[in-house]
């Protein structure tokens, strides 16, 4: 049985075109990263992510949540923290209120690292928007993760 490669677009072919899409900006940003900054993308989400935490309530994240964040499984979250801990860029401490709870924070060098890494990473995201733009497969997709952040849509050439 062969499949129908004309006609409307099924369900599979949409999930390969993210997974393609998704493949593409994640290998140029990563290349970016570590060229720039000896970060991986993990470490940059992580970063990222612990960073918009705040003091009051509900303003910190516990593990599980970081590693929700972060698209993870929790023992690989947990690594990824040691790591950054290990560079200086991450501290870990007990809740105050749930001593069972483990909180994570950026430090003073994390975000330094962050805010001198957040331009690498936009410019090659958005090198990357635009050459997959390029392509036919992934246009549509390009076009609503645009629309989801508010961006312009590159000018068509």
């Amino acid at each position: 049985m062969t499949r129908e490669t004309t006609g409307p677009v099924g369900l599979a072919d949409g999930w390969y075109a993210l997974s393609l899409l998704h493949g593409r900006i994640e290998a140029q940003v990563e290349r970016a990263l570590q060229a720039g900054h000896d970060l991986s993308v993990r470490e940059f989400s992580l970063l990222d992510v612990l960073s918009r935490q705040h003091s009051g309530e509900g303003g910190h994240l516990r593990m599980n949540e970081v590693a929700d964040a972060v698209v993870l499984s929790q023992s690989a979250t947990t690594r990824l923290v040691t790591r950054l801990e290990d560079r200086g860029l991450l501290t870990r401490y007990l809740c105050a209120t749930d001593r069972r709870g483990i909180y994570t924070d950026v430090t003073p060098a994390g975000l330094a690292l962050l805010a001198q890494a957040s331009p690498t990473h936009d410019a090659a995201l958005r090198r990357s928007l635009e050459a997959a733009a390029e392509d036919p497969r992934l246009t549509s997709l390009v076009e609503t993760v645009q629309r989801l952040s508010g961006a312009a849509a590159p000018a068509s050439g």
